[in-house]
């Protein structure tokens, strides 16, 4: 390769700048509602997931590992979420960049959302209609995943955007498992097409909003957004650039362990729902509460990251979250289910919001709507693998287990819990090959190293 060549290829050099606290709030702002109006259109999370779970479960009869099965299939185009990503990367539609894929694929997204609830339900129909969904979502991820973590990188406010990113995801996330369990008991007294037709109309509402969301351009948020990408980069050299950037391994193997928990999905589900007899409601009461408890460790984030260098709040937080999952093994009914979720969403709080910002701080500069999807991607691979897995250990749990006298715990559930605990703890060893630079300051303070 020649220097006029190399040269073409590399990303365009931006100094980090620190923005007034006025225009870091009205970014924050912006994409707060962005984030809120996709995780309501989301056909794999919350309002419409879990009643697609429960409809399974209740209407077909799957089996707990026969409906793990069914996620992981219809969670293909998720494991290949670093290709939407790359595409938001490298096309500019209309030559409004994100927000062109926001208005194209949000409309097109509602659109197919209207014609899946009219179509005839069958469990075939039903992953067809979600894997083609979430391919025309994840264009709509990708661009809002891509514009956070480039203003994070670009404004020194990595940990800020984690903060409030997550907090504002949990507010679909509560609305969408409180309802999505309600939905999922009313449901079961209607026929499935008609079950089918309201889940999917609810999607359309979302992500047409979206759509209208991307024709807005305010001048806080793009006008102090600079591009990164040169005009014609060769695929080859964006392609080379990334396998060659040794930080972003480290940051997607920690997100990778972090969400492969065997015990906190399908069998958690279906050991509260066999086992301590929850309804569909409580279940979804249950994801609810888990995710509004993060909130106030959130927040405590946005606060200290500004103050306190990544390092020590990713080793704090991992080690509070590693346990995660114990206080469910002394749990012996829904309603301490219920009372036990408020403990665990609060010691996973910091170490989600820490891992979020060191994938932002990981991402490679032009290229980040292609890191901050290949994490999405490695999240499903990673929590849907376990999942199966965990489900699997569930139903036929190591001969040695039944050996052990467990008292009055669930062994099943124990075991899957405990397996769980084991793969958090490996993000330790982990963390130590994070690049030290990366993890060296606090928002807001410019590494010597980052001036282009």
């Amino acid at each position: 390769m020649t220097a006029d060549a190399a040269a073409a290829d590399a990303p365009i050099p931006v100094a980090p700048t620190v923005l007034s606290t006025s225009e870091r709030w009205k970014i924050l702002a912006y994409m707060s509602a962005l984030v809120v109006l996709l995780g309501f259109g989301a056909p794999n999370v919350g309002l419409i997931d879990i009643p697609i779970q429960f409809f399974l479960k209740n209407k077909f009869h799957l089996s707990a590992h026969a409906l793990a099965g069914f996620r992981l299939w219809a969670a293909i185009p998720l494991y290949l979420s670093f290709v939407f990503g790359f595409a938001r990367d490298r096309w500019n539609p209309f030559g409004m960049r994100d927000r062109g894929f926001m208005v194209l694929f949000g409309a097109a997204t509602a659109a197919l959302y209207v014609v899946f609830a009219f179509t005839p339900i069958t469990t075939a129909s039903l992953l067809t209609g979600v894997v083609i969904l979430t391919c025309s979502y994840l264009f709509v991820l990708s661009a809002q995943n891509g514009l956070v973590s480039t203003i994070g990188q670009q404004h020194v406010m990595s940990g800020q955007i984690s903060a409030v990113w997550n907090i504002v995801l949990v507010l679909p996330g509560i609305v969408g498992f409180a309802l999505g369990g309600i939905l999922s008991d009313q449901l079961e007294h209607r026929d499935a097409s008609h079950a089918a037709r309201i889940l999917f109309l609810t999607g359309a509402a979302a992500m047409g909003a979206v759509a209208l969301y991307g024709l807005w351009k305010p001048q806080s948020v793009y006008g102090n957004l600079h591009s990164e990408r040169r005009p014609a980069v060769r695929l080859r050299a964006d392609v080379a650039r990334l396998v060659r950037y040794w930080p972003i391994y480290p940051a997607l193997a920690v997100w990778l362990l972090w969400n492969f928990a065997p015990g906190a999905q399908t069998v958690l589900q279906y050991y509260l729902s066999n086992t301590l007899h929850a309804s569909d409601a409580e279940w979804g009461y249950y994801n609810a509460i888990f995710a509004a408890s993060f909130v106030p460790t959130f927040v405590i984030y946005g606060l200290l990251c500004q103050k306190v260098a990544l390092r020590g709040l990713l080793w704090w937080g991992t080690l509070v979250g590693v346990p995660q999952m114990i206080p469910l093994i002394f749990v012996h009914s829904a309603s301490a289910a219920l009372i036990a979720a408020v403990p665990i969403g609060l010691m996973g709080g910091v170490a989600s919001a820490a891992y979020i910002d060191l994938l932002i701080r990981s991402c490679p500069k032009g290229l980040q709507g292609t890191i901050m999807m290949m994490s999405g991607g490695l999240y499903f691979v990673s929590s849907r693998f376990g999942d199966l897995w965990g489900t699997s250990l569930y139903e036929h749990p190591w001969a040695w287990v039944a050996r052990v006298n467990w008292g009055s715990m669930d062994s099943h559930f124990a075991i899957c819990a405990i397996a769980t605990t084991v793969v958090y703890a490996l993000i330790l060893p982990t963390l130590l090959l994070v690049p030290k630079r990366l993890i060296a300051t606090a928002d807001g303070q410019v590494a010597p190293n980052a001036a282009p």
